[in-house]
């Protein structure tokens, strides 16, 4: 049997190569996905779909080496020693070792950083597989979409590559056939009229010289002849190709039906919150807009931090602020009703609530927010879906857990680590996710 070989010729970017390049992202793994970690607590929702740089130590790249090893005892004096005997210690030189010394130097050897970029694909790719997602879902959610143009018959105008020369010409003879038809009709008949009175006068050409009406037959015939050369000059004066007859491929943007979804960020600041729970709260949230964004075409967001009271803030103070003091989770939720009537009619946009808390609120309240969200919010929303961040459960939980039981699009899980995040969120949006 024949030695059977397989050869890869895809083509790879210019200058790099593909294989090294993933043999290098798979031995540094755990120092790009740290990197990467840093870069979406940095980054807000809609910039996460980026590369990124990426900078390791140079240590960490070092390659090992083989080399002869010296061996043995062996007492070497090194040219240019004036200081130092047998026996003495060494100091560590003093600032210019590139480690950021406050002091300038002339000796010490500094040690650089290896920096590369991240491709986006890359990027998305090590931040799901922090999330522990399937590579299915992975592609699914990471594609980006393309905008498609479609053709759209023809214009008058365009640019000379999309000219369409037989619709051109077609057009041309179209419009030289509906200008000269009557001219062509009346000349054809002029000729058969001359054809007639040259063949008469041969006919009678013997007795031309005693025909009365000889010069006036001689008259018509010229006459009939001019007639006949003005027709002509008409006709000839119609252009063969006119601008008017210029066709160009006409190409437009498929109007898709656009739909449009608004996803409401509710979470708790107050000071039980604390920095590795806004990640993980980040996260979900992050991974909630990125499903969101394979299904609507325009996506709003709004974010909505409370601790006693609410407030509609930016990005960066939704994860980055910190407050004390004691937590109403339903100022949070009448915020949120007031936002929904007021600017976004249910008409016009499909409105997703999600809200992340560790489950601490004030005992009083987390009645009156099961009577928001089940009798007020919950007939406003596509979807609900409330992520717990700490374990114990308190009487937030237990009166979420009464909603949950009677309405099958409000949905309530527990997330304690980043690799519990992707299951809890296909089971909160099993139903979409299924078809992904």
């Amino acid at each position: 049997m024949a030695l059977q070989q397989i050869i890869d010729r895809r083509l790879a970017g210019k200058n790099k190569s593909i294989g090294n390049r993933e043999r290098f992202l798979r031995r540094h793994k755990d120092q790009i996905r740290e990197a990467v970690r840093r870069a979406v607590s940095g980054r807000g929702i809609r910039d996460i779909e980026q590369g990124e740089d990426i900078s390791l130590p140079k240590r960490d790249v070092s390659e090992p080496v083989f080399h002869h090893g010296q061996g043995g005892s062996r007492e070497m004096v090194h040219p240019g020693n004036r200081e130092y005997v047998r026996g003495d210690r060494i100091k560590r030189p003093e600032g210019g070792t590139g480690r950021g010394g406050s002091q300038a130097s002339d000796s010490g050897e500094g040690e650089d950083d290896f920096v590369f970029h991240l491709s986006r694909e890359e990027f998305m790719q090590v931040f799901f597989d922090d999330l522990a997602l399937p590579n299915l879902i992975k592609t699914t959610l990471a594609d980006t979409p393309e905008f498609k143009t479609q053709r759209a018959g023809y214009s008058t105008d365009g640019t000379q590559n999309n000219l369409h020369v037989v619709r051109s010409m077609r057009g041309a003879i179209g419009r030289r056939i509906a200008l000269g038809a009557d001219a062509r009709r009346e000349l054809r008949q002029l000729e058969a009229h001359l054809l007639h009175l040259k063949q008469h006068m041969r006919a009678d050409s013997d007795w031309l010289d005693l025909d009365p009406g000889r010069e006036m037959r001689l008259r018509e015939i010229r006459d009939t002849e001019a007639l006949i050369e003005l027709l002509r000059q008409k006709v000839a004066r119609i252009p063969y190709l006119d601008p008017i007859d210029l066709r160009y491929r006409s190409r437009i943007r498929v109007p898709v039906p656009t739909t449009k979804a608004v996803m409401f960020c509710v979470m708790d600041v107050s000071g039980s919150m604390d920095e590795s729970r806004k990640d993980l709260s980040k996260r979900f949230f992050i991974l909630l807009y990125l499903f969101l964004t394979r299904h609507y075409e325009r996506i709003e967001l709004v974010f909505i931090r409370h601790h006693t009271q609410a407030q509609e803030v930016d990005e960066e103070g939704f994860f980055h602020s910190t407050e004390t003091g004691g937590t109403v989770v339903s100022s949070a939720l009448v915020l949120m009703e007031e936002i929904i009537r007021n600017r976004f009619p249910t008409s016009e946009w499909n409105i997703y609530g999600a809200q992340a808390s560790d489950g601490d609120n004030w005992h009083h309240d987390s009645g009156r927010c099961r009577q928001i969200v089940s009798e007020q919010l919950l007939p406003l929303v596509r979807y609900f879906a409330y992520v717990q961040v700490a374990e114990p459960e308190q009487n937030l939980w237990e009166e979420y857990a009464q909603i949950a039981a009677q309405h099958p699009h409000f949905a309530m899980r527990k997330v304690l680590e980043a690799a519990q995040i992707y299951p809890v969120f296909r089971e909160l949006f099993k139903k979409e996710g299924s078809a992904a």
